[in-house]
């Protein structure tokens, strides 16, 4: 079966600041359960540092060929070759965020609309993630927002897997999260 990746590769913050650090949150469809969502912090222990010696810039794939990025998820290809994912950028001021913290936040907000915790579940090994209704979707965003870090928005990263897959292993796209802060470029690949 063909296994799909996403990749982040580069974030630029559009913003004068230079001294940042980021997480992100991922909501990505669960693989096996179609009235499902599921959510985790990455990365998962840590924060990611931009330092004003960076130019408020972040290149994930190294130099060279064939190289990788920041990998995010790898499932197999959904059966209507289309993936929907939303990744929002935060900025805390603590030096370290945890993912079970966040999740555990999540899931008290949501109550009975949060299934439970699962690893393993993207590729992402020992990774957790909060399963959760499909529903409580429109909720994700408002709970971030109670959370007492700045909200560069979100960017949706959703594929639908078409012909240029056919011909190309990967494709590069560009977004800008919903505040206009930051700019991220990611990577689909299908192998």
């Amino acid at each position: 079966m063909t296994k799909i990746r996403l990749e982040f590769e580069k974030l630029t913050i559009h913003r004068p600041k230079e001294r940042w650090k980021l997480y992100f949150v991922i909501v990505a469809e669960h693989p096996t359960e179609a009235d499902k969502m599921v959510i985790t912090t990455l990365p998962t222990s840590d924060i990611i540092r931009l330092r004003p010696s960076q130019g408020n810039v972040l290149h994930f794939e190294p130099k060279g060929e064939s190289t990788d990025g920041f990998f995010v998820l790898e499932r197999d290809m959904p059966a209507d070759r289309r993936m929907s994912v939303r990744v929002y950028l935060r900025h805390t001021r603590k030096s370290v965020r945890d993912t079970g913290e966040m999740l555990g936040e999540i899931q008290k907000e949501l109550g009975s609309d949060a299934v439970g915790v699962v690893t393993d579940v993207l590729g992402l090994t020992g990774a957790p993630w909060l399963v959760v209704s499909k529903y409580a979707l429109g909720a994700i965003g408002k709970i971030l927002r109670k959370v007492k870090d700045k909200d560069f928005g979100f960017v949706s990263m959703d594929e639908e897997f078409g012909d240029e897959f056919e011909t190309q292993t990967e494709l590069d796209r560009e977004n800008t999260f919903s505040s206009g802060e930051a700019t991220i470029v990611r990577s689909w690949s299908a192998e």
